[in-house]
């Protein structure tokens, strides 16, 4: 059974490019799936295969100045949730587009699982949830504030136009993993929050550490991979995924009329040409002849 490994650490990295020839290498010599990405700011990514291959380039990682202090969450897989392994250069390791926002500099206070239910509780403090509107779909806290965003860098202006809801209030945020969070309470520390906290090690840590019965989680997590979706004890989820507009599908979503396997959803099904569907079915049937 493979090990999974996602992992994030913000420092700086003055030649990212340098990197990345020796760390793939390492990584397929380990026999390790998945993507790793590299910019001045640190390393994202997701890697997965024989646990002794991953601590092998953990090791390898940590190594690096600056990234003695890199973790990694770790769960289980029943077949390797990728296809190859890449390791990309990048602008960003999550994609905020504030030029000024280091999470090196300054974050929110980290709260640990075992505390976050008390803290989300408390009537002072309002929850929000710094995650795409197709994750936040499947699964959230409860009452937990969706900014609706498409995408992660859509947040900064959400947060303009809605800063005024929160006046007076603890923010509390969080994401899948914790790397968002680390940019988006650095960003709203910089706007004069005076307030901020973020769940330590993101919705996949709470959903290992928290049993399900004291749990203020609803749902299922999404995870960027062939896994899709997590619950609690990491065990997987529910979902599967549309390979069209790579939105997550429970199964009563794949029974509607609308689904076709590989080309449509229901989400989707008025936001492609008949020319991208041909596309869409022909990648399809490719699929369909693997063994």
């Amino acid at each position: 059974m493979p090990t999974v490994a996602a992992l994030y650490h913000f420092a700086r990295l003055p030649d990212p490019a340098a990197r990345q020839a020796p760390l793939l290498d390492l990584c397929r010599a380990q026999g390790l799936c998945g993507t790793l990405l590299l910019a001045p700011e640190g390393i994202n990514g997701t890697i997965a295969g024989p646990r002794d291959g991953i601590l092998t380039v953990l090791d390898h990682l940590r190594a690096w100045p600056g990234f003695a202090a890199l973790t990694w969450k770790e769960s289980p897989a029943d077949t390797p949730p990728f296809a190859r392994m890449k390791v990309r250069l990048k602008r960003e390791i999550v994609t905020m587009g504030q030029p000024d926002v280091d999470p090196v500099a300054a974050v929110g206070c980290y709260v640990a699982p075992a505390d976050w239910n008390a803290l989300i509780a408390a009537p002072d403090v309002a929850v929000i949830d710094t995650r795409n509107d197709y994750e936040v779909q499947i699964g959230t806290f409860r009452g937990a504030v969706d900014p609706g965003t498409k995408s992660f860098r859509d947040f900064p202006a959400w947060w303009a136009a809605n800063a005024h809801r929160f006046r007076g209030k603890r923010i509390a945020m969080f994401c899948t993993g914790g790397i968002r969070c680390e940019k988006s309470t650095n960003y709203l520390l910089s706007q004069g929050v005076p307030e901020v906290h973020h769940l330590q090690g993101g919705i996949l840590k709470y959903l290992e550490e928290i049993p399900e019965r004291d749990s203020a989680w609803q749902g299922d997590c999404f995870v960027f991979d062939q896994r899709v979706s997590l619950t609690h004890g990491l065990a997987p989820g529910r979902h599967g995924l549309c390979h069209a507009c790579r939105r997550p599908l429970s199964p009563e979503d794949r029974a509607r009329p609308e689904y076709e396997e590989g080309a449509c959803c229901h989400r989707c099904a008025d936001e492609y040409t008949e020319a991208d569907r041909a596309r869409f079915r022909e990648r399809q049937r490719q699929v369909d002849r693997l063994p």
